[in-house]
Order: structure tokens, then C-alpha cells, then sequence
């Protein structure tokens, strides 16, 4: 399998380069960029391969509305305080491969219903090209489609996959559905991956650790996003961790005051995901593994305060440590490879 070629700790990305007219991207060794499903017509292509740290970028202002529509030159990253150039940008609603994993823990038993009729709001509002799969977990995880078909775009497939498998029962084991929801975001054919989680409690059943779901998130490019149906009374440190995965990686933890508030929430998260800037750059090397730091900034059109939002940051092996060879034809060319 690919994925085991892959160093654990470095974002690799085999990709089409698209040259801008009269200028051609092979006169300059080390660029790397990304295709995600923009329009490529009369356009020259090249395949090459590179290192590339992949973002996605929200951009909201106080009033907590999407701001789109800024052109590349606004932006600027920096990777542990150094700028970086950007090497692709786009600005578009590209389809994203999204994993829903969904509590199937005996706590969720009068949240069901609204969860599994949240899920299909969800996929309603996504992007219709996007590629969905859902995974319910109690101290166990199952796939809710069929490995047949294990993505949809179709919010009734979705609805009566959950309603075959989400049974609530048994105990929860949270760790363990990230772990698998990160290995088979991998599967999805598109380059943006997202985890969505809805739980309504702690986990008591995983054999993975929060550090290592967070080490494992951090040499990633998945955004996670969290919906927190956590009764007051239980109130542990799950809550917590759940924000910092979730802020980890540019997304966001959601606490929405009842079950009801459920689709509402879920709705926003796909309208945010349909309004995100995708960038990517190409770290220089370094001789200290660890974790890089990262920050976006943006200068609007006007004097308006901006959130800017993105992953804190990503794991870095030391520039001794060579990435394996891999073949490039064993390797779609638009395809954006983390972990």
C-alpha cells in the first residue's frame, strides 16, 4: 500500500505543476504545487514531485462572515517566523474528501435520530462532488458504507448507512475512530481532506492515546472539526482535547447547546469548508526534527479586522532524514499526499 511508503512526519506531494502563460515551472528547481480540480484548459501541464506543506486557510471578519474572493498576494506564510513563498493557491469551492465519524455509544441512544438526520443536512450543504464516508464508533469502529462503495455524495445513502449503523451501545472509544478516520480519509479521491466527529462524551474503550491521535494529526494535512454533545454534569477533560485537535489543525471544536442545535451546526461546518483558501509552500530544510510552527497572515482590499484560521503547525523529520523513492507512476497526478 502507498501510505507505507510514506515518512510519517513530512507532507509529500506528487503533483501537476500549471506553468502561467509564456513561463515554464521546470526553469525552477524545487517549485511544487498542487492541482485540486481547477480548470487546466490550454494550460501547460508538467509532473514533478516535491515537499509541500498543504493549508487551508479560513478568513473570516467580526462579524463572523467568510471573506472570499482575496487574490494570493494577500496572504503571507510564515514557518517558524520565516516568511515563505506560496508555490499554489486557490481560491475555489473544490470538492473535499470528508470522513463523518459518528458516537455509536449507548449514551447517544435519544441524540440518534437528530444525529443521523444532521449527517444528511450535512451532506446536502457539502460541495455535490465531494466524496463522504462515515465511520460509527462505540468500543469499536465500523465503515457505514459498504467497501464496495465506501463514499457518497448522496445525503440519502448517507441517512440509511447511519441508520444501519449507528446503534447506540456500548462504550466509546473516540482515539481509535480518529486513527481509522485518518487512515481512510486517505482512500477519498480528492486532495482537501476534513474529520467531522459528533460525540456526546469521553473515551473509555480506545487503545490509541491522545498524544499519539495528536502526533499523528500533526504529520497530516486533515482538518478535524468537533461536535461536543456533552451533558455539564460529565464535564472532563474531553472537551479540551477535542479543541485541541481541533485548533491543531485549523479547525474547530463546537458545543452546540442541545441535540437539536446538531444540524444547524453541521450545516456550518460545510459551508465553511466550502469557503476555504487552499495554499501550499515548500519548507527549507532543517536539522532539528520537531514541530514547525505556522502563521497566516492576510491584508484585506480594506481596513477590516480579520480571524484568520489554519493548522498551528507540523511535524518535521531533520533534513538528514531523506524521504523514500517513490515511483510517479504509481502515483495519481493530482493527488496531495499527507502523513
Amino acid at each position: 500500500m502507498l501510505a507505507a511508503m510514506r515518512p510519517p512526519m513530512w507532507i509529500l506531494a506528487s503533483a501537476i505543476l500549471i506553468a502561467p502563460a509564456g513561463e515554464s515551472l521546470l526553469s525552477k528547481p524545487g517549485v511544487g504545487a498542487v492541482s485540486l480540480s481547477q480548470p487546466q484548459q490550454d494550460r501547460p501541464l508538467f509532473s514533478v514531485k516535491s515537499e509541500l506543506v498543504l493549508l487551508s486557510v479560513t478568513v473570516k471578519d467580526k462579524k463572523n462572515e467568510h471573506l472570499t474572493g482575496l487574490p494570493k498576494e494577500a496572504f503571507t506564510v510564515f514557518d517558524n517566523g520565516q516568511a515563505q513563498p506560496i508555490r499554489f493557491f486557490l481560491s475555489e469551492d473544490a470538492p473535499v474528501t470528508i470522513g463523518l465519524l459518528i458516537d455509536n455509544s449507548g449514551s447517544m441512544l435519544p441524540n440518534r435520530p437528530l444525529v443521523i438526520a444532521a449527517a444528511a443536512a450535512f451532506a446536502e450543504t457539502s460541495n455535490p462532488q465531494d466524496d463522504i464516508f462515515a465511520l460509527a464508533f462505540n468500543e469499536e469502529v465500523h465503515a457505514a458504507l459498504t467497501t464496495e462503495s465506501p463514499f457518497t455524495n448522496d445525503p440519502i445513502v448517507l441517512r440509511d448507512a447511519l441508520q444501519r449503523a449507528v446503534t447506540t451501545r456500548g462504550r466509546t472509544a473516540l482515539y481509535d475512530a480518529i486513527v481509522r478516520g485518518l487512515e481512510y480519509v486517505d482512500q477519498g479521491s480528492h486532495d482537501r481532506k476534513v474529520l467531522v466527529i459528533v460525540s456526546d462524551g469521553s473515551d473509555n474503550a480506545s487503545t490509541a492515546g491522545f498524544e499519539q491521535v495528536l502526533h499523528q494529526i500533526q504529520s497530516s494535512n486533515v482538518v478535524v472539526y468537533a461536535v461536543g454533545l456533552i451533558d455539564p454534569i460529565e464535564m472532563d477533560t474531553k472537551p479540551k482535547r477535542l479543541k485541541e485537535l481541533a485548533e491543531a489543525t485549523g479547525g474547530e471544536l463546537f458545543r452546540p447547546a442541545n441535540s437539536k442545535q446538531v444540524t444547524e451546526v453541521l450545516q456550518r461546518i460545510a459551508r465553511e469548508i466550502r469557503h476555504t483558501y487552499v495554499l501550499a509552500y515548500e519548507p527549507e530544510a532543517v536539522r532539528v526534527a520537531g514541530l514547525r510552527r505556522i502563521r497566516v497572515s492576510v491584508r484585506p482590499p480594506d481596513s477590516r479586522k480579520l480571524v484568520v484560521r489554519t493548522r498551528a503547525g507540523y511535524l518535521s523529520p531533520t533534513s538528514e532524514t531523506k524521504p523514500p523513492e517513490i515511483d510517479a507512476t504509481e502515483l495519481e497526478d493530482t493527488t496531495v499526499h499527507g502523513r
